[in-house]
């Protein structure tokens, strides 16, 4: 809802608070205000000018030379607008002035011809396109001829205005209306305001006469009321009012629609206008839809309509929809003469339906779907009747024609101050909780302690005793509210061990170079099934499928995180992101039953997709791909974070290369898997080679030792030694590692493999790895012959058990 200041102020006196202070009231008494916005920037200089004459500029077609009157002195001004005439007024920024943008405005000339200042369009003076008239889209502004020559035109504009936008929850629909808001505003600054009474004329003809009302659903229309406006002048309205517009953020149109509209911001109310002459009939009938019933609205657009709808008919053809759009058959035109104004209280549901099913979102339905004020309904009628009467030239026929079932009764509510005091903690007086009900303008009747409130209709939010307590909280002030801290033992918030480990792998693998995503945990059908675990696929019968899905893409509970992950590499890939490395912590779904009965086993894993190049260095000339070893060293380093020792075994898994493809254990349990993607997957997803991981954390946080480990730093040396040892092809470096280890235990404190070699000099079948041992004993200086036994014994063990020889 947009507030305009200026308009408030005629409404409750604001004029001691800023408008930021006025925003805080606000805020505190329970709505939230969004921004405190002015209508324009500061402009400075800026006159209602009077063109005296406007003349053809003598070197250029397409400028005009006018003389513009300015008060005291007459300034000419050269003018490009095409319809600037003779006998306008107009605003004029003066030599010296300063419009938005810091626009400083000077004496110059124009194709030899001074220029003493600019004749502004609405837009050059800070106005929003889409607010401008469409009389003056395209050029300067016309004043109404009752302006003053002279006279402030920024003023006269409302450009000087301040534009309160306020954040309301659905509940807050009374404050939908400028006469909402000055209530909200009224009780929360203590200040005065009532809704002023309608003042109409009417003629000594009976609207009775002329129109009669026929509601067939009585629980969708309540009430449908029909006034009768003859002798219309259909015209621009006065510029106060579109000025009000404006800052409601609503176009003027014409002064019969700029009523409507400006009775709908004052009153709440929505209203309709139909051209009696176009309606085509004396009676209204307010109906259901038929199915395949058609009708084309004011935005020219052709609606099927159907039984869920209401519509306004002359007993035979629909002229528009209830509480949404009107039809374009019996709009308003500049030559209507005779208006049919419509006010009624249509049920919140039915417009809610129809707006929804056709798209049409309007001022008018988000009113009508929240609720409007049902002792409001027939006021806004008459209030735009005044209106309409006093700037549109219409005469009133006497009386509404009406159908009338709407309930206007006050809800009563029972309030215990005793309850009040003891639900906020507070020792409010029955004194103080009568100011109160004075400031929300709710009357009451007193015995003892207990209030019997009266609700306004207008305020459609309170039903309860708790939302009493809520507007007696708000207007008694939050910040007026009592504290306490808690009494009894205190205990320090924290971590869980899984909290703080889900934390520390996420930081390790963002330390290591990945960008943390996170992804649907719904997906399709087909992906939910692809590169899953070899441990989930024995566990998981089949993947968990929604009952009601929000699309095919997104209708089965992921049983991996991978193929949603490689998707988010294809998307970032075909916009030329080459270089990428992403990771996941998140749930699988894993259920053991065909037809699924209880809640799916959610199981915390970590999954991660690499693609392009891991290091680049152009000036060094080095650029190091990504490959096998490089997921494989993100999962070793999990492990040392973890002290876990990881274990890898050579698997064929569907969706996975075969050659490039290793499952990963921890003590002999399948934790996971890592490995390059299939190349035809690849290539079906736009991408080079590409590597994951995917890895069971839950497992990982059980076997989790938490107790931390000192290892003092050595104060005695270390000796290395290298072997290459010739084995066949079949034979993995990580299974000759944990030989080494084992064998050269406990001098031997690490093992790391640096090279392998094929080709010349080695049989067929044979390859050469090359290994790097550390010998070290922490509180001793060794001795060869220790270190030559070790060695020895690591030589004999390696060709016992992998028939390894030591290259010569």
């Amino acid at each position: 809802m947009l507030v305009s200041l200026n308009w408030l102020q005629e409404y409750v006196d604001v004029s001691e608070y800023t408008p930021e202070e006025l925003a805080e009231i606000i805020t505190k008494t329970g709505i939230e205000v969004e921004s405190v916005e002015p209508v324009a920037e500061e402009i400075k200089g800026v006159v209602v000018g009077y063109v005296r004459s406007c003349e053809q500029h003598p070197n250029a077609d397409k400028l005009n030379l006018c003389q513009v009157e300015v008060g005291e002195e007459t300034l000419q001004i050269v003018c490009g607008a095409h319809n600037v005439a003779q006998g306008q007024k107009v605003a004029v920024a003066t030599p010296g002035a300063v419009l938005p943008g810091n626009f400083k405005i000077k004496k110059t000339k124009l194709r030899g011809e001074e220029s003493n200042g600019m004749i502004c369009s609405l837009q050059e003076l800070g106005i929003d396109e889409k607010d401008v008239p469409k009389e003056f889209s395209d050029g300067i502004f016309v004043f109404p001829e009752d302006v003053k020559v002279g006279e402030n035109a920024v003023s006269l504009l409302n450009l000087d205005d301040i534009i309160i936008e306020l954040g309301l929850t659905p509940n807050r629909s009374d404050a939908l209306s400028m006469a909402g808001v000055a209530y909200e505003v009224a009780a929360a600054i203590d200040g005065t305001y009532e809704l002023a009474e309608e003042m109409v004329q009417t003629s000594d003809k009976r609207a009775s006469n002329y129109l009669s009302v026929v509601v067939d659903d009585e629980e969708a229309n309540p009430y449908y009321g029909a006034f009768v406006i003859e002798n219309i002048h259909v015209g621009p309205s006065p510029l106060w009012m579109r000025n009000r517009l404006t800052a409601a953020g609503i176009r003027p149109i014409n002064n019969v629609v700029d009523i409507t509209n400006y009775v709908l911001m004052e009153y709440g109310q929505p209203l309709h206008a139909f051209d009696y002459d176009r309606f085509g009939s004396q009676t209204i009938v307010t109906r259901r839809a038929k199915d395949g019933e058609k009708i084309t609205t004011l935005d020219d657009q052709e609606r099927v309509l159907n039984a869920d709808h209401l519509v306004i008919t002359n007993g035979e053809k629909a002229h528009a929809i209830a509480g949404v759009m009107g039809g374009a058959e019996s709009e308003v035109q500049t030559d209507t003469t005779t208006v049919i104004l419509e006010a009624a209280y249509f049920s919140p549901t039915v417009v809610r339906e129809a707006s929804k099913n056709h798209g049409l979102r309007s001022e008018s339905s988000t009113r009508f779907e929240k609720g409007v004020d049902p002792n409001r309904v027939e006021r806004a009628g008459l209030r735009a009747c005044e209106l309409l009467s006093k700037y549109a030239g219409g005469t009133v026929l006497e009386g509404v024609v009406s159908h009338d079932n709407l309930d206007r009764s006050e809800k009563q509510v029972a309030v215990n101050i005793n309850t009040i005091n003891d639900r906020l903690g507070t020792k409010i007086s029955n004194e103080d909780m009568s100011d109160i009900f004075r400031r929300l303008q709710f009357t009451y009747e007193q015995e003892g302690d207990v209030f019997d409130v009266s609700v306004p209709t207008r305020r459609g939010d309170i039903a309860i005793f708790e939302d009493m307590l809520e507007e007696v909280a708000r207007i008694y002030g939050y910040d007026n509210l009592p504290y306490t801290l808690p009494e009894g033992a205190s205990q320090a918030g924290g971590l869980t061990q899984n909290q703080e480990l889900k934390r520390k792998v996420k930081s390790y693998f963002e330390g290591a170079g990945l960008y943390e995503t996170i992804t649907y945990s719904l997906t399709s059908e087909d992906k939910a099934q692809m590169l899953v675990s070899p441990e989930v696929a024995e566990k998981a019968v089949s993947p968990v499928s929604l009952a009601m899905p929000m699309s095919e893409d997104h209708g089965t509970l992921r049983l991996s995180m991978l193929p949603e992950l490689l998707s988010s590499l294809s998307y970032n890939v075909a916009r030329k992101q080459e270089n990428l490395a992403y990771y996941e912590v998140g749930t699988v779904f894993i259920s053991e039953e065909e037809q699924v009965t209880k809640q799916p086993e959610e199981v915390l894993r970590a999954s991660g997709a690499l693609t392009g190049e891991w290091v680049t260095h152009p000036w060094q000339q080095e650029k190091k791909p990504i490959d096998f070893f490089v997921a494989k060293g993100i999962l070793e380093g999990l492990s040392q974070q973890l002290d876990l020792s990881f274990g890898y075994e050579k698997a064929k898994l569907d969706y996975m290369h075969p050659g490039r493809t290793a499952v990963v254990s921890v003590d002999d349990e399948t934790v996971g898997f890592i490995g390059q993607v299939h190349p035809k997957l690849q290539k079906q997803l736009g991408l080079k080679e590409t590597y994951v991981f995917d890895i069971n954390l839950e497992v990982l946080f059980k076997k989790y030792q938490k107790e931390e480990k000192f290892q003092a730093i050595p104060r005695h040396p270390s000796v290395s030694r290298d072997i290459a040892l010739v084995v066949d092809e079949e034979v993995t470096s990580g299974t000759i590692e944990k030989t080494i280890a084992d064998a050269g235990d406990p001098l031997v404190k690490d093992v790391q493999v640096f090279d392998l070699y094929q080709g010349e000099h080695l049989d067929k079948g044979k390859k050469s790895l090359a290994f790097r041992l550390l010998y070290l004993d922490p509180v001793r200086t060794l001795k060869d012959q220790e270190v030559e036994e070790a060695h020895n014994r690591i030589l004999n063990a390696v060709k016992e058990k992998h028939q390894a020889e030591l290259r010569g």
